[in-house]
């Protein structure tokens, strides 16, 4: 279920917002933090497996940590009440959308050109198993936040987890019908369907779509 399809009934209250604002900058930084590590498991497995798909994966973990480190910067002292900072960061968030797309897009297309068969990788199917246990409660936390807030930028990096899980199931995929069955393509092609969404989403957030426009307050 897409993140963005779970409205709050009543937006929060001023009194609320300072510690929503605070709950949005600790998720970014978890989000940060997880991505950065997944990032380097994920380069480091797929160096050793030779698949293409897990050092894709690993690249696409470092544009997510950026996309967080927007949402951190957005609420940092000075730019919490900032309209201004808010539309940079819808902005920020939309093109590491594109980042996104056109990064998965182009190791997906490589992958199937080159036609590499990698090796089985229980590291990397480990990896994606837990990445797709976790990314969409933490989007779906996100968005809460975000439209709670009227901040489209934090709605739009929580759709940008819920992605995250997408490319996590297609690279579980991927890997689970290389190791058991020899089928190499499986993974760049989901991969290349998980672009086209996220596509999507960036024309989303670029616009500022899927969230309202009260001021969010700092954290």
């Amino acid at each position: 279920m897409r993140p963005d399809a779970l409205e709050l009934p009543v937006p929060a209250s001023p009194s609320a917002r300072p510690a929503l604002a605070g709950r949005a900058c600790l998720l970014a930084w978890v989000s940060l933090g997880w991505h950065a590590a997944e990032a380097a498991i994920a380069v480091a497995a797929g160096i050793a497996a030779g698949s293409i798909a897990l050092v894709g994966f690993g690249g696409d973990s470092l544009i997510e940590a950026g996309a967080a480190g927007v949402v951190v910067w957005r609420f940092s002292a000075g730019r919490s009440a900032s309209h201004l900072a808010e539309r940079r960061a819808q902005l920020l968030i939309g093109a590491s959308f594109f980042a996104l797309a056109a990064y998965v897009s182009v190791e997906a297309g490589r992958t199937l050109v080159v036609g590499e068969h990698a090796e089985a990788s229980p590291v990397g199917i480990a990896l994606a198993a837990v990445t797709l246990a976790t990314m969409p409660p933490l989007a779906a936390a996100k968005t809460r936040i975000g439209r709670a807030l009227g901040s489209a930028a934090t709605a739009g990096e929580g759709r940008q987890n819920l992605l995250c899980a997408y490319l996590s199931a297609a690279l579980l995929v991927g890997l689970g019908a290389n190791a058991l069955l020899g089928w190499w393509w499986a993974d760049p092609a989901a991969a290349l369907t998980v672009a086209a969404l996220a596509i999507k989403e960036g024309r989303d957030a670029w616009r500022g779509d899927g969230c309202c426009a009260a001021p969010a307050c700092g954290c």
